[in-house]
Protein backbone atom coordinates (compact mmCIF):
# COMPACT_ATOMS: atom_id res chain seq x y z
CA UNK A 1 0.00 0.00 0.00
CA UNK A 2 1.84 3.57 -1.01
CA UNK A 3 2.38 5.79 1.72
CA UNK A 4 1.71 9.11 -0.37
CA UNK A 5 -1.12 10.42 0.99
CA UNK A 6 -0.32 14.22 2.14
CA UNK A 7 1.36 16.72 0.30
CA UNK A 8 3.71 15.32 -2.58
CA UNK A 9 6.98 16.66 -3.21
CA UNK A 10 7.88 17.84 -6.94
CA UNK A 11 11.85 17.43 -6.69
CA UNK A 12 12.11 18.09 -10.75
CA UNK A 13 13.83 21.26 -12.51
CA UNK A 14 11.00 23.26 -13.06
CA UNK A 15 8.09 23.84 -12.51
CA UNK A 16 9.76 24.18 -9.05
CA UNK A 17 7.78 24.38 -5.78
CA UNK A 18 5.39 27.23 -5.66
CA UNK A 19 4.98 29.03 -2.11
CA UNK A 20 1.67 29.45 -0.79
CA UNK A 21 2.28 33.15 -0.41
CA UNK A 22 2.73 32.79 -4.09
CA UNK A 23 -0.38 31.11 -4.97
CA UNK A 24 -2.64 33.03 -2.51
CA UNK A 25 -1.77 35.97 -4.12
CA UNK A 26 -2.73 34.70 -7.81
CA UNK A 27 -5.95 33.67 -6.21
CA UNK A 28 -7.96 36.88 -6.61
CA UNK A 29 -10.99 38.09 -9.08
CA UNK A 30 -9.57 39.58 -12.02
CA UNK A 31 -8.17 43.25 -12.07
CA UNK A 32 -8.54 46.45 -13.82
CA UNK A 33 -6.10 46.45 -16.53
CA UNK A 34 -6.49 50.35 -17.38
CA UNK A 35 -5.50 51.63 -13.85
CA UNK A 36 -5.54 51.09 -10.15
CA UNK A 37 -3.35 48.41 -8.70
CA UNK A 38 -2.16 46.52 -11.19
CA UNK A 39 -0.28 49.60 -12.79
CA UNK A 40 0.71 50.81 -9.46
CA UNK A 41 3.42 47.68 -8.86
CA UNK A 42 5.02 47.51 -12.50
CA UNK A 43 7.33 49.86 -11.97
CA UNK A 44 8.38 48.31 -8.52
CA UNK A 45 8.61 44.73 -10.31
CA UNK A 46 10.58 46.25 -13.00
CA UNK A 47 12.93 47.09 -10.39
CA UNK A 48 13.02 44.01 -8.81
CA UNK A 49 13.36 42.29 -11.87
CA UNK A 50 16.97 44.59 -12.31
CA UNK A 51 18.31 44.10 -8.90
CA UNK A 52 17.80 39.98 -9.19
CA UNK A 53 19.47 40.03 -12.64
CA UNK A 54 22.21 42.21 -11.34
CA UNK A 55 21.61 44.84 -14.30
CA UNK A 56 20.47 48.54 -14.60
CA UNK A 57 19.05 48.13 -17.71
CA UNK A 58 16.11 46.40 -19.75
CA UNK A 59 13.86 43.91 -17.93
CA UNK A 60 11.00 42.62 -20.16
CA UNK A 61 7.91 40.04 -19.42
CA UNK A 62 6.91 37.97 -21.73
CA UNK A 63 3.23 35.60 -21.85
CA UNK A 64 5.42 32.86 -22.72
CA UNK A 65 7.66 29.81 -21.59
CA UNK A 66 11.31 30.13 -21.64
CA UNK A 67 11.60 29.02 -25.39
CA UNK A 68 9.42 32.36 -26.19
CA UNK A 69 12.40 33.82 -24.55
CA UNK A 70 14.41 32.15 -26.58
CA UNK A 71 12.62 33.79 -29.66
CA UNK A 72 12.41 37.24 -28.22
CA UNK A 73 16.32 37.58 -28.33
CA UNK A 74 16.71 35.86 -31.64
CA UNK A 75 13.67 37.88 -33.07
CA UNK A 76 14.78 41.50 -31.60
CA UNK A 77 18.77 40.93 -32.53
CA UNK A 78 18.84 38.27 -35.74
CA UNK A 79 18.50 38.48 -39.20
CA UNK A 80 17.90 36.31 -41.59
CA UNK A 81 21.90 35.00 -42.39
CA UNK A 82 23.26 36.09 -39.29
CA UNK A 83 26.26 34.08 -37.92
CA UNK A 84 26.04 33.30 -33.95
CA UNK A 85 28.31 30.71 -31.96
CA UNK A 86 26.61 28.60 -29.64
CA UNK A 87 28.33 27.09 -26.91
CA UNK A 88 26.35 23.64 -25.73
CA UNK A 89 26.46 21.95 -22.57
CA UNK A 90 23.13 19.75 -23.25
CA UNK A 91 19.33 19.94 -24.54
CA UNK A 92 18.85 23.29 -24.08
CA UNK A 93 21.98 25.15 -25.59
CA UNK A 94 20.97 23.41 -28.69
CA UNK A 95 17.39 24.07 -28.42
CA UNK A 96 18.12 28.08 -28.20
CA UNK A 97 20.14 27.41 -31.37
CA UNK A 98 17.27 25.86 -33.10
CA UNK A 99 14.97 28.28 -32.03
CA UNK A 100 17.60 31.02 -34.10
CA UNK A 101 18.23 28.49 -36.91
CA UNK A 102 14.32 28.60 -37.56
CA UNK A 103 14.89 32.39 -38.49
CA UNK A 104 17.24 31.58 -41.19
CA UNK A 105 20.23 32.23 -38.78
CA UNK A 106 23.00 30.31 -39.39
CA UNK A 107 24.23 28.78 -36.07
CA UNK A 108 27.74 26.89 -35.27
CA UNK A 109 27.35 25.11 -32.49
CA UNK A 110 30.66 23.82 -30.25
CA UNK A 111 29.52 20.77 -28.32
CA UNK A 112 31.25 20.06 -25.32
CA UNK A 113 29.45 17.12 -24.79
CA UNK A 114 26.63 16.58 -22.11
CA UNK A 115 28.84 15.66 -19.49
CA UNK A 116 31.09 18.96 -20.34
CA UNK A 117 31.70 22.36 -19.64
CA UNK A 118 32.06 25.32 -22.16
CA UNK A 119 35.38 25.80 -22.28
CA UNK A 120 36.71 29.86 -22.30
CA UNK A 121 40.29 28.45 -23.89
CA UNK A 122 38.21 26.87 -27.00
CA UNK A 123 36.54 29.88 -26.87
CA UNK A 124 39.53 32.60 -27.07
CA UNK A 125 40.77 30.35 -29.83
CA UNK A 126 38.03 30.20 -31.87
CA UNK A 127 37.61 33.77 -31.68
CA UNK A 128 41.19 34.76 -32.68
CA UNK A 129 40.51 32.58 -35.90
CA UNK A 130 40.29 35.22 -39.39
CA UNK A 131 36.58 33.99 -40.02
CA UNK A 132 35.76 35.12 -36.52
CA UNK A 133 34.30 38.82 -37.43
CA UNK A 134 31.53 37.07 -39.15
CA UNK A 135 30.09 36.33 -35.29
CA UNK A 136 27.12 38.15 -34.56
CA UNK A 137 26.71 36.73 -30.96
CA UNK A 138 27.73 34.52 -28.46
CA UNK A 139 24.95 32.28 -26.81
CA UNK A 140 25.66 29.60 -23.63
CA UNK A 141 23.34 28.53 -20.54
CA UNK A 142 24.19 29.42 -17.47
CA UNK A 143 22.76 25.88 -15.94
CA UNK A 144 21.86 23.65 -18.16
CA UNK A 145 18.89 21.26 -16.83
CA UNK A 146 19.70 17.94 -18.89
CA UNK A 147 22.78 17.99 -17.75
CA UNK A 148 23.09 20.10 -14.58
CA UNK A 149 26.55 21.37 -16.02
CA UNK A 150 26.91 24.90 -14.08
CA UNK A 151 29.05 27.03 -16.91
CA UNK A 152 31.39 29.85 -15.45
CA UNK A 153 29.90 32.86 -17.14
CA UNK A 154 32.85 35.61 -16.13
CA UNK A 155 35.44 32.96 -17.52
CA UNK A 156 33.83 33.10 -21.09
CA UNK A 157 33.47 36.96 -20.78
CA UNK A 158 37.47 37.26 -20.09
CA UNK A 159 37.92 34.61 -22.94
CA UNK A 160 35.73 37.28 -24.75
CA UNK A 161 37.50 40.05 -24.10
CA UNK A 162 41.01 38.63 -24.77
CA UNK A 163 39.98 37.58 -28.15
CA UNK A 164 38.87 41.58 -28.68
CA UNK A 165 35.92 40.41 -29.83
CA UNK A 166 32.63 42.56 -30.20
CA UNK A 167 30.03 39.94 -30.38
CA UNK A 168 26.85 39.90 -27.73
CA UNK A 169 26.85 37.93 -25.25
CA UNK A 170 23.66 36.06 -24.24
CA UNK A 171 23.35 34.16 -21.70
CA UNK A 172 20.26 31.72 -20.85
CA UNK A 173 19.61 31.54 -17.06
CA UNK A 174 16.59 29.95 -16.87
CA UNK A 175 16.94 27.23 -14.40
CA UNK A 176 20.07 29.63 -12.48
CA UNK A 177 18.04 32.95 -12.02
CA UNK A 178 17.17 33.35 -8.49
CA UNK A 179 19.21 30.24 -7.54
CA UNK A 180 22.93 31.26 -8.44
CA UNK A 181 24.96 34.13 -8.24
CA UNK A 182 24.12 36.06 -11.21
CA UNK A 183 25.33 39.79 -12.04
CA UNK A 184 24.60 41.08 -16.36
CA UNK A 185 26.49 44.04 -15.71
CA UNK A 186 29.55 43.15 -13.88
CA UNK A 187 29.83 40.21 -15.79
CA UNK A 188 29.83 41.74 -19.46
CA UNK A 189 26.90 39.87 -20.43
CA UNK A 190 24.51 41.82 -23.13
CA UNK A 191 21.44 39.41 -22.72
CA UNK A 192 19.88 37.68 -20.07
CA UNK A 193 17.09 35.31 -21.03
CA UNK A 194 15.01 33.97 -18.15
CA UNK A 195 11.16 32.11 -16.86
CA UNK A 196 9.31 32.23 -13.77
CA UNK A 197 8.72 28.33 -13.28
CA UNK A 198 12.31 27.77 -11.62
CA UNK A 199 14.01 29.88 -8.92
CA UNK A 200 11.60 32.11 -9.20
CA UNK A 201 8.79 30.08 -8.14
CA UNK A 202 5.97 31.22 -10.00
CA UNK A 203 3.94 28.75 -12.42
CA UNK A 204 4.86 28.32 -16.04
CA UNK A 205 3.63 31.43 -17.95
CA UNK A 206 5.83 34.67 -18.02
CA UNK A 207 9.24 35.10 -20.07
CA UNK A 208 11.70 37.07 -19.34
CA UNK A 209 14.29 39.20 -21.03
CA UNK A 210 17.08 41.70 -20.17
CA UNK A 211 19.09 43.55 -22.77
CA UNK A 212 21.30 46.60 -22.45
CA UNK A 213 22.54 49.52 -24.62
CA UNK A 214 24.51 47.73 -26.99
CA UNK A 215 22.19 44.92 -27.71
CA UNK A 216 19.57 47.98 -27.85
CA UNK A 217 21.43 49.15 -30.72
CA UNK A 218 21.83 46.30 -32.31
CA UNK A 219 17.99 46.08 -32.21
CA UNK A 220 17.38 49.28 -33.50
CA UNK A 221 19.41 48.64 -36.40
CA UNK A 222 17.36 45.75 -37.62
CA UNK A 223 15.45 46.50 -41.13
CA UNK A 224 12.36 44.37 -39.40
CA UNK A 225 10.36 43.57 -36.40
CA UNK A 226 8.23 41.76 -35.03
CA UNK A 227 5.09 43.36 -33.54
CA UNK A 228 4.59 40.89 -30.63
CA UNK A 229 8.57 40.15 -29.71
CA UNK A 230 9.20 44.11 -30.66
CA UNK A 231 11.44 45.69 -27.40
CA UNK A 232 11.12 48.93 -28.69
CA UNK A 233 7.29 49.56 -27.36
CA UNK A 234 7.62 47.60 -24.68
CA UNK A 235 10.24 49.19 -22.94
CA UNK A 236 9.61 52.63 -24.31
CA UNK A 237 6.04 52.83 -25.17
CA UNK A 238 4.20 54.92 -22.79
CA UNK A 239 0.91 53.18 -22.16
CA UNK A 240 1.62 50.28 -19.69
CA UNK A 241 -0.62 47.68 -22.27
CA UNK A 242 2.31 48.25 -24.73
CA UNK A 243 4.75 46.59 -22.10
CA UNK A 244 2.72 43.03 -22.90
CA UNK A 245 1.82 44.16 -26.27
CA UNK A 246 -1.85 43.57 -25.16
CA UNK A 247 -3.42 42.40 -22.23
CA UNK A 248 -1.00 41.90 -19.16
CA UNK A 249 -0.40 38.37 -17.54
CA UNK A 250 -2.30 39.88 -14.28
CA UNK A 251 -2.36 36.87 -12.04
CA UNK A 252 1.28 35.86 -12.86
CA UNK A 253 2.21 39.12 -12.07
CA UNK A 254 0.58 39.42 -8.52
CA UNK A 255 2.47 35.70 -8.38
CA UNK A 256 6.00 37.79 -9.09
CA UNK A 257 5.37 40.56 -7.39
CA UNK A 258 5.12 38.16 -3.85
CA UNK A 259 8.16 35.94 -5.22
CA UNK A 260 10.30 38.93 -5.55
CA UNK A 261 9.03 40.42 -1.92
CA UNK A 262 10.05 37.20 -0.50
CA UNK A 263 13.53 36.46 -2.64
CA UNK A 264 14.67 39.91 -2.26
CA UNK A 265 13.26 41.89 0.57
CA UNK A 266 12.37 38.86 2.97
CA UNK A 267 15.64 36.27 2.57
CA UNK A 268 17.98 38.58 0.51
CA UNK A 269 19.23 37.96 -2.57
CA UNK A 270 22.52 36.10 -0.95
CA UNK A 271 20.81 34.04 1.06
CA UNK A 272 18.65 32.93 -1.38
CA UNK A 273 22.24 31.90 -3.07
CA UNK A 274 23.81 30.63 0.08
CA UNK A 275 21.05 27.92 0.58
CA UNK A 276 20.99 26.73 -2.70
CA UNK A 277 24.54 26.19 -2.44
CA UNK A 278 23.59 24.36 1.30
CA UNK A 279 20.92 22.29 -0.54
CA UNK A 280 22.99 21.61 -3.61
CA UNK A 281 25.97 20.21 -0.75
CA UNK A 282 23.28 17.81 0.56
CA UNK A 283 22.51 15.81 -2.21
CA UNK A 284 25.91 16.13 -3.48
CA UNK A 285 27.15 14.64 0.08
CA UNK A 286 24.41 12.12 -0.28
CA UNK A 287 25.57 10.76 -3.90
CA UNK A 288 28.48 11.02 -3.00
CA UNK A 289 28.07 7.82 -0.20
CA UNK A 290 25.64 6.27 -2.49
CA UNK A 291 27.74 6.22 -5.22
CA UNK A 292 30.64 4.47 -3.26
CA UNK A 293 28.95 1.23 -3.38
CA UNK A 294 27.03 0.92 -6.83
CA UNK A 295 26.19 2.16 -10.28
CA UNK A 296 25.21 5.99 -8.99
CA UNK A 297 27.61 8.22 -10.46
CA UNK A 298 27.11 12.31 -11.08
CA UNK A 299 27.01 13.44 -14.51
CA UNK A 300 28.93 16.50 -13.86
CA UNK A 301 32.50 14.98 -12.31
CA UNK A 302 33.79 18.28 -11.81
CA UNK A 303 32.25 19.80 -8.43
CA UNK A 304 33.41 23.32 -9.83
CA UNK A 305 30.82 22.62 -12.23
CA UNK A 306 27.54 21.56 -10.90
CA UNK A 307 24.58 23.84 -10.65
CA UNK A 308 23.42 24.93 -7.44
CA UNK A 309 19.95 24.05 -8.96
CA UNK A 310 19.67 20.60 -10.11
CA UNK A 311 21.46 17.27 -10.31
CA UNK A 312 21.69 14.91 -13.12
CA UNK A 313 22.69 11.38 -12.00
CA UNK A 314 23.44 8.21 -13.78
CA UNK A 315 22.28 4.21 -12.72
CA UNK A 316 25.02 2.73 -15.25
CA UNK A 317 22.74 0.23 -16.51
CA UNK A 318 19.72 0.39 -14.14
CA UNK A 319 16.36 1.43 -15.95
CA UNK A 320 15.98 4.64 -13.94
CA UNK A 321 12.03 5.01 -14.58
CA UNK A 322 11.63 2.12 -12.00
CA UNK A 323 12.90 4.01 -9.26
CA UNK A 324 11.34 7.14 -10.51
CA UNK A 325 7.92 5.57 -10.52
CA UNK A 326 8.42 4.11 -7.07
CA UNK A 327 9.57 7.36 -5.70
CA UNK A 328 6.57 8.82 -6.73
CA UNK A 329 3.72 6.12 -6.23
CA UNK A 330 4.63 5.01 -3.23
CA UNK A 331 5.99 7.64 -1.48
CA UNK A 332 4.75 10.75 -3.27
CA UNK A 333 8.09 11.66 -4.43
CA UNK A 334 8.48 12.90 -7.91
CA UNK A 335 12.12 13.07 -9.59
CA UNK A 336 12.80 14.75 -13.43
CA UNK A 337 13.47 12.16 -16.13
CA UNK A 338 16.62 12.20 -17.99
CA UNK A 339 16.70 14.45 -21.04
CA UNK A 340 18.67 14.71 -23.89
CA UNK A 341 20.66 11.21 -23.42
CA UNK A 342 20.23 8.88 -26.08
CA UNK A 343 23.17 6.69 -26.36
CA UNK A 344 23.24 3.04 -25.42
CA UNK A 345 25.62 3.46 -22.40
CA UNK A 346 22.30 5.20 -20.84
CA UNK A 347 20.04 2.92 -22.17
CA UNK A 348 18.78 5.39 -24.83
CA UNK A 349 18.41 7.79 -21.67
CA UNK A 350 16.39 5.30 -18.94
CA UNK A 351 19.50 5.21 -16.59
CA UNK A 352 19.27 8.88 -16.34
CA UNK A 353 17.48 10.96 -13.65
CA UNK A 354 17.26 14.70 -12.17
CA UNK A 355 17.05 15.96 -8.67
CA UNK A 356 15.64 19.93 -8.70
CA UNK A 357 16.67 21.84 -5.59
CA UNK A 358 15.27 25.23 -7.19
CA UNK A 359 13.06 27.35 -5.94
CA UNK A 360 11.21 26.93 -2.47
CA UNK A 361 12.96 24.50 -0.53
CA UNK A 362 14.77 24.23 3.15
CA UNK A 363 16.27 21.23 4.65
CA UNK A 364 13.30 19.07 5.71
CA UNK A 365 12.13 18.81 1.77
CA UNK A 366 15.33 18.03 0.70
CA UNK A 367 16.25 15.31 3.23
CA UNK A 368 12.79 13.90 2.84
CA UNK A 369 13.33 13.94 -0.46
CA UNK A 370 16.83 12.07 -0.06
CA UNK A 371 15.36 9.60 2.46
CA UNK A 372 12.73 8.77 0.10
CA UNK A 373 15.25 8.38 -2.71
CA UNK A 374 17.51 5.97 -0.09
CA UNK A 375 14.48 3.87 1.18
CA UNK A 376 13.68 3.35 -2.74
CA UNK A 377 16.90 2.17 -3.41
CA UNK A 378 16.85 -0.03 -0.79
CA UNK A 379 13.37 -1.13 -1.88
CA UNK A 380 14.16 -2.14 -5.54
CA UNK A 381 17.35 -3.87 -4.23
CA UNK A 382 19.80 -1.31 -6.42
CA UNK A 383 23.30 -1.87 -4.98
CA UNK A 384 24.36 1.59 -3.29
CA UNK A 385 26.27 3.08 -0.92
CA UNK A 386 25.90 3.37 3.09
CA UNK A 387 25.43 6.84 5.43
CA UNK A 388 23.84 8.95 2.46
CA UNK A 389 21.91 10.86 4.51
CA UNK A 390 23.91 11.20 7.56
CA UNK A 391 26.54 12.83 5.04
CA UNK A 392 23.52 15.24 3.65
CA UNK A 393 22.57 16.32 7.53
CA UNK A 394 26.13 16.99 8.17
CA UNK A 395 26.45 19.04 5.04
CA UNK A 396 23.27 20.82 6.16
CA UNK A 397 25.07 21.60 9.67
CA UNK A 398 28.24 22.68 7.98
CA UNK A 399 25.97 25.13 6.11
CA UNK A 400 24.40 26.41 9.09
CA UNK A 401 27.45 26.69 10.90
CA UNK A 402 28.97 29.04 8.07
CA UNK A 403 25.48 31.29 7.96
CA UNK A 404 26.13 31.54 11.76
CA UNK A 405 29.53 32.84 11.36
CA UNK A 406 29.06 35.07 8.62
CA UNK A 407 26.00 36.76 10.57
CA UNK A 408 28.42 37.01 13.63
CA UNK A 409 31.04 38.82 11.57
CA UNK A 410 28.74 40.99 9.75
CA UNK A 411 26.96 42.23 13.17
CA UNK A 412 30.45 41.84 15.70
Amino acid sequence: MSLSNGRDLRSIPGPSVIPDRVLNAMHRASPNIYEGELVDMADGIYADLRRLAGTAFHPVIYLSNGHGAWEASVSNLMEEGDHILVLTTGRFGAGWAEMAEAHGVIAECKDFGMDGHADPHWLEDRLRQPDAGRIKAILVVQTDTSTSVHNNIPALRAAIDAAGHDALFMVDCIASLGCARYEMDAWGVDVTIGASQKGLMVPPGLGLTFHNEKAERVQRAKKRHSAYWNWEPRVHGGMFYQKFAGTAPTHHLFGLRESLTMILHEEGLEHVWHRHRALQGAVGAAVTAWAADGPMRFNIADPAYRSPAVTTLHLDGVDASVLRRWCEEQSGLTLGVGLGFSNDRTMQGRSVFRIGHMGHLNPPMILGALATLDAGLKALAIPHGRGALDAAADAIAAAQIETAAAEVGRTG
